[in-house]
């Protein structure tokens, strides 16, 4: 299974040099046990376009969503089989990158109907 994990910081591109070669040292831990998928750090939320196409036109908006004081400033997506795994990892994340993290299953795509 795989799971999307949200750094959450107040700042973007923060990382001390300290900081980077702990993330370096536990990404390449994800890799030799094999649950690397991808992971990369977020410009910060002022560089966002939001894109509301429910209409008949779309409606491009500059900006997050929604204002908050801490964003989502980067993210690793990870296989595990199963949560407690995603979260013994992670645990190990949050203390390499210094930041809290929130850890969400991805949701498996739809059965196709054959």
């Amino acid at each position: 299974m795989q799971y999307l994990v949200s750094v959450i910081d107040d700042r973007t591109n923060s990382g001390t040099p300290e900081e980077m070669v702990a993330i370096d040292a536990f990404n390449e831990k994800l890799r030799a046990g094999g649950h690397w998928v991808f992971a990369a750090g977020l410009a910060a939320p002022s560089t966002a376009t939001v894109i509301d196409g429910r209409g008949e036109q779309p409606i491009f908006t500059d900006g997050p969503f929604i204002e908050s004081k801490e964003h989502m400033a980067g993210l690793w997506i990870i296989e595990a089989p199963d949560l407690d795994i995603a979260l013994e990892l992670m645990a190990e994340g949050s203390k390499a990158c210094n930041r809290r993290l929130e850890v969400r299953p991805v949701l498996p795509p739809p059965a196709s109907e054959a």
